[in-house]
C-alpha cells in the first residue's frame, strides 16, 4: 500500500519486555535537526491508532516530528512477535501496571529519544497522570511544555464514572474479560460491523477509530486495558501538587465542560490552589474521548498553544 507523506507509520518494538507499538508522524527516528518532539501519551485504552487524525493535523500544523507511544500490551503484536519477551520478567515488573506504564514511557525516552530534544508531552486522560509521574522522577528530562487533555490526576474513583467502573475493574476484572472473550471470537467483518453500530449515534465519527476499536475488543489487549484502569481507581487518589507547583510554567490544563471522569469541580479546585497556572475550561463541548469525533480541532488548538516554543 502506498502511504501518502503525512500519514502515521507503526512500529512494533519490544519496550521493558512488553510489545508496544509506536506511531510516527513527521520522521520514524530522530536525529540532530530535530530540536522539537511532540509525544503522546494516551488515554485508557492506550491504543495509538485512535490518535490518528489527532497526529496527522498536529504535524501538518506544527511542522514537528509527532510520536504516540501505545501503553505496554494495549496492542495486537504481529505475528512474529509475543505480547512479552520475557513472562516472568514482566510478571515480576508488573509492566501491565499503572507504575509499570510510567517506566515504560520513561525506558523508551532513553532508548530511543536523545538527550538534547525538546519535549513536548500531550497527555490524554490518564496520560496525564504518567506525564507528572515522568516528571516527577525524571527532573532532567527536556519538557518544554507539558498539554494535559481531559486530565485524570486526581480522585478517580470518587467521579461520576470513577463510582460506576470502580466495582468492574476491581471486584469484577474477570467477568468483565468475558464479554471481549466472545467478542474476539467473531469474524473480523461482524467485529467490525458491532463496533460501527455501537458508535453509530456519533454523528461525525472519524472512521480512523474503527480499526484500533476493533483490535482492542480482540483478545489480551482489553484484558491489560481492564487490568491497568482497576489499578488506576486504586492508586490515582490526591492530586500530585508538589509536581504541579515546581513545574507550573510548562503545564497547560483542559478541563472538559461535561467530563463524568474529572467533573468541572476539579477544575474550579485546582485553578482556585494555583492561580498562576494555565487552566482553560472546553468551551466547544468536546467529549473526554475526543478522538472518536474531534481528533483534527483538538489538534489545532495544541498547536495553536505551542507555536512560539
Amino acid at each position: 500500500m502506498e502511504h501518502r507523506k503525512n500519514d502515521p507509520q507503526s512500529e512494533f518494538i519490544y519496550c521493558c519486555g512488553a510489545v508496544t507499538e509506536l506511531l510516527t508522524c513527521g520522521a520514524s527516528h530522530l536525529f540532530s535537526e530535530h530540536k522539537l518532539l511532540f509525544l503522546i501519551i494516551p488515554g485508557n485504552p492506550g491504543v495509538v491508532g485512535f490518535y490518528k487524525t489527532f497526529m496527522q493535523t498536529l504535524h501538518s500544523s506544527s511542522g514537528h516530528p509527532v510520536w504516540a507511544l501505545s501503553h505496554a500490551g494495549h496492542c495486537a503484536p504481529p505475528y512474529s512477535m509475543d505480547m512479552v519477551e520475557d513472562a516472568s520478567a514482566a510478571e515480576r515488573d508488573d509492566v501491565f501496571g499503572l507504575n509499570g506504564q510510567i517506566e515504560h514511557k520513561l525506558a523508551f525516552l532513553r532508548e530511543r529519544v536523545p538527550r538534547e530534544t525538546g519535549l513536548v508531552l500531550v497527555g490524554h486522560s490518564i496520560g496525564c497522570y504518567i506525564i507528572l509521574e515522568m516528571i516527577k522522577r525524571n527532573p532532567e528530562l527536556k519538557v518544554l511544555k507539558a498539554i494535559m487533555l481531559f486530565p485524570t490526576i486526581e480522585r478517580m474513583a470518587q467521579s461520576p464514572q470513577g463510582k460506576v467502573m470502580t466495582p468492574v475493574l476491581c471486584q469484577m476484572r474477570y467477568l468483565a474479560y468475558l464479554p471481549v472473550f466472545f467478542f474476539s471470537l467473531l469474524p473480523a467483518s461482524l467485529r467490525s460491523f458491532l463496533v460501527k453500530l455501537t458508535l453509530g449515534h456519533i454523528s461525525s465519527l472519524d472512521q480512523c477509530i474503527i480499526p484500533p476499536c476493533v483490535e482492542l475488543l480482540s483478545g489480551d489487549c482489553a484484558a491489560n486495558s481492564i487490568y491497568m484502569g482497576g489499578q488506576e481507581m486504586k492508586k490515582v487518589v490526591e492530586r500530585d501538587n508538589i509536581t504541579i507547583k515546581k513545574n507550573l510554567d510548562k503545564l497547560i490544563f483542559y478541563y472538559g465542560v461535561v467530563d463524568h471522569w474529572c467533573p468541572v469541580s476539579y477544575f474550579h479546585n485546582i485553578k482556585q490552589d494555583f492561580p498562576h497556572g494555565d487552566f482553560r475550561l472546553c468551551e466547544k463541548g468536546f467529549r473526554h474521548a475526543f478522538v472518536l469525533d474531534a481528533g483534527r480541532e483538538v489538534a489545532e488548538m495544541v498547536a495553536e498553544w505551542t507555536r512560539h516554543l
